[in-house]
C-alpha cells in the first residue's frame, strides 16, 4: 500500500476513535504528578484558573465553529468522512481544521495544570501525530469529493495558523440551539478534567480530599448545564434547529 493511501487509512481508524485514543496521555500522567509533588505550590490557584481559562479558549473556537455550519457539511461529521459542501465561510475562511484547533488550545491547557514542562511536549507531539493522520484523512475525502473548489481553498486558506485578514462572514447566523446541542459535552469534559486534576493536587497538597470552593461551584454548574441539555437534547425537540 502507498505511503498516500496508509496515511489515509490511517486517518479514518484515528478518526472513528478519536474520542477515546488520547486517553493514551494517562500512561505518562503518573511520573508528571509525581514530579509535580516535589514543587512548590504557592500560587497554585492563579495557575490553574490561567490554564483552565485557556482550555475555555480553545473550546470558544469550537463554539465559533459548530454554531454557524449547516447541516451535512465538514464541520459536521461524526463517525465517517460526510460533507454535502464545504465550508469555507465564518472561521473556515481564516483556517481549514478550527475545530482540531479548538482541541489542541484545549489539550495544551490541560496538560500545563501540572506545570511540568516535559508532560506538554508529550502531549503536543501525540496530538501532532494523532491529528496529522486524520487532518490529512479528511482533506483526501474533500479533495475527491468537491476537486478543484477545495483545491482553491486548501491553497489560500492556512490548514492550522488562523490569517484573520482573509475572514468571510459565514453564510448562516450564529445558533445559539446548536452551541448547546453540539458544545455541552466538550464543555463539561473540560470541567471535569480540571476538576479531576485539582482532586488529585488536593491529595499531593493536602493528603486527602479537598477540592476548593471555586472548583466545587464549577463542577456543579458544569454538570447542571449538562444534565440539563442533555436531557433537552434526548426527550424534547427543543434544541432542534431546521437546517442545522
Amino acid at each position: 500500500m502507498a505511503l498516500r493511501e496508509e496515511w489515509e487509512r490511517q486517518g479514518n481508524l484515528l478518526f472513528r476513535w478519536r474520542s477515546y485514543i488520547p486517553l493514551i496521555i494517562v500512561i505518562f500522567l503518573v511520573p508528571a504528578i509525581e514530579e509535580y509533588s516535589h514543587f512548590s505550590h504557592v500560587n497554585d490557584s492563579l495557575w490553574e484558573i490561567g490554564t483552565f481559562i485557556f482550555s475555555l479558549t480553545g473550546e470558544m473556537i469550537r463554539i465559533l465553529t459548530v454554531s454557524f455550519v449547516p447541516r451535512g457539511t465538514s464541520g459536521r461529521v461524526t463517525h465517517r468522512q460526510v460533507a454535502e459542501r464545504l465550508n469555507t465561510t465564518g472561521i473556515y475562511s481564516i483556517v481549514r481544521h478550527p475545530l482540531y484547533l479548538g482541541n489542541f488550545i484545549i489539550w495544551v491547557g490541560a496538560f500545563s495544570f501540572f506545570r511540568v514542562w516535559w508532560f506538554v511536549v508529550i502531549g503536543i507531539l501525540l496530538f501532532w501525530i494523532y491529528y496529522e493522520r486524520i487532518m490529512y484523512a479528511e482533506e483526501e475525502f474533500l479533495r475527491r469529493k468537491f476537486g478543484k473548489t477545495f483545491e482553491e481553498w486548501a491553497e489560500k486558506t492556512s490548514a492550522f495558523i488562523p490569517d484573520l485578514k482573509k475572514f468571510v462572514p459565514p453564510d448562516l447566523p450564529f445558533s445559539f440551539k446548536t452551541m448547546l446541542k453540539r458544545e455541552h459535552t466538550s464543555l463539561f469534559g473540560i470541567i471535569s478534567a480540571f476538576t479531576f486534576f485539582e482532586i488529585i493536587k488536593g491529595f499531593i497538597t493536602e493528603g486527602k480530599f479537598y477540592l476548593s470552593l471555586f472548583w466545587e461551584i464549577v463542577f456543579l454548574l458544569g454538570l447542571l448545564q449538562y444534565t440539563a441539555i442533555f436531557i433537552l437534547k434526548k426527550f424534547t425537540h427543543l434544541l432542534d434547529v431546521e437546517g442545522r
